[in-house]
């Protein structure tokens, strides 16, 4: 049986290359089956896919955080408002215009606003700062990142020129939600949030953390399984990380190998996946933004936030936000693409058509 399990381990990951989808229960077999050798299939077989849709592209996404205020109390994150220890601050329409100024001369062409659950962000304030955006810079993108309203304020804010929206699922199932969550947010709700953002027109980004608490084998086969028949634009992953001042301060965080495994397999289900290489694993590992590509990814999303307030957004402990972390560092992170066979361009960088089952590859 010790030398069956690899073997079907690589079964599984060739069908899952050709069809896209697996049943629930042998997704579960794939995240049991990892070691460094399954793994590093995965990752040939991912590359393979992301090459033939992508080639060598590395889109770069400019992040602004515009604001550390959040009104929700999330088990795992720094910025949660029972942390009276967080340094809050709030970007203004005008500070938030000129970071995409500068991204704009640095070559980004997406621009990324991200931030807790504020609510001085009204659909007035919010839909002032996308209307001035979109129209300084016609030819840019622009992703949302603000967390959870109602289906009006999407609706508000996809007419004033957002383009794409962020909201990671966080798990895909319900009882693990509730134990990272306090009882006043709702996985159902999230669910409805995600399927009101795409029935709007945007191209929705959905995600989780690896390695969060009480996750387990059967909860990460359930979110590759959502991925699947959700089918986002982009899914952004990256390993859970503990903040000290929060309940999992003492949790072990998750580890650069899993997450690089779990991208491969992404890859896998959505070849025109927009897949980045997060902060969280380019915070655990030096290497992270490296690894990520090598294992299927083609985003990154350098901080072009104010540098006086990089330090301020903690999600988690250490978070990185110098060197190719920065916006001001995009020649290292262009040379160390380069190193490893890729090329950061400008572009939009937006999602590519879903790609017809079967043509991607073969099984093994």
């Amino acid at each position: 049986m010790r030398n069956s399990a690899p073997a079907r381990t690589r079964e599984l990951i060739g069908r899952l290359a050709v069809e896209h989808r697996l049943d629930l229960k042998e997704y579960e077999e794939l995240v049991e089956g990892f070691t460094p050798e399954i793994a590093a299939y995965a990752a040939g077989r991912a590359v393979e896919l992301r090459t033939r849709v992508y080639g060598t592209d590395v889109y770069i996404r400019g992040l602004i955080e515009i604001s550390s205020y959040c009104k929700n109390d999330c088990l795992y994150c720094g910025l949660r408002r029972s942390n009276r220890m967080a340094e809050r601050y709030r970007l203004d329409a005008g500070e938030i215009l000129a970071c995409c100024d500068a991204g704009y001369e640095l070559g980004f062409r997406t621009f990324v606003l991200q931030g807790g659950e504020d609510t001085a962000f009204t659909d007035e304030v919010a839909c002032g700062i996308v209307s001035s955006i979109k129209e300084a810079h016609p030819d840019c993108a622009l992703t949302l990142s603000l967390g959870e309203r109602n289906r009006g304020s999407y609706q508000a804010l996809f007419d004033a020129g957002a383009d794409r929206y962020l909201l990671r699922h966080e798990t895909a199932d319900p009882a693990h939600y509730a134990r990272l969550h306090p009882a006043d947010l709702s996985w159902d709700r999230r669910m409805a949030c995600l399927r009101d953002l795409k029935d709007i027109g945007y191209q929705v980004g959905c995600g989780f953390m690896v390695g969060s608490p009480f996750q387990t084998p059967a909860t990460l086969a359930a979110d590759l399984k959502f991925i699947e028949e959700f089918r986002p634009a982009m899914v952004g992953i990256g390993p859970f990380v503990p903040h000290h001042a929060t309940p999992f301060a003492h949790e072990p965080a998750g580890t650069a190998d899993m997450t690089c495994y779990l991208l491969s397999l992404l890859r896998l289900i959505g070849p025109e996946l927009l897949l980045p290489a997060t902060t969280a694993l380019g915070t655990i590992d030096p290497c992270g933004r490296e690894r990520g590509m090598q294992a299927g990814a083609n985003v990154v999303m350098p901080n072009l936030s104010p540098t006086d307030v990089r330090k301020k957004y903690e999600l988690y402990d250490n978070k990185a936000c110098a060197g190719s972390e920065a916006a001001e560092g995009l020649t290292d992170l262009s040379r160390r693409m380069e190193a490893i066979g890729y090329r950061v361009v400008v572009d939009r960088g937006d999602a590519k058509r879903r790609m017809e089952a079967g043509r991607e590859g073969s099984a093994d």
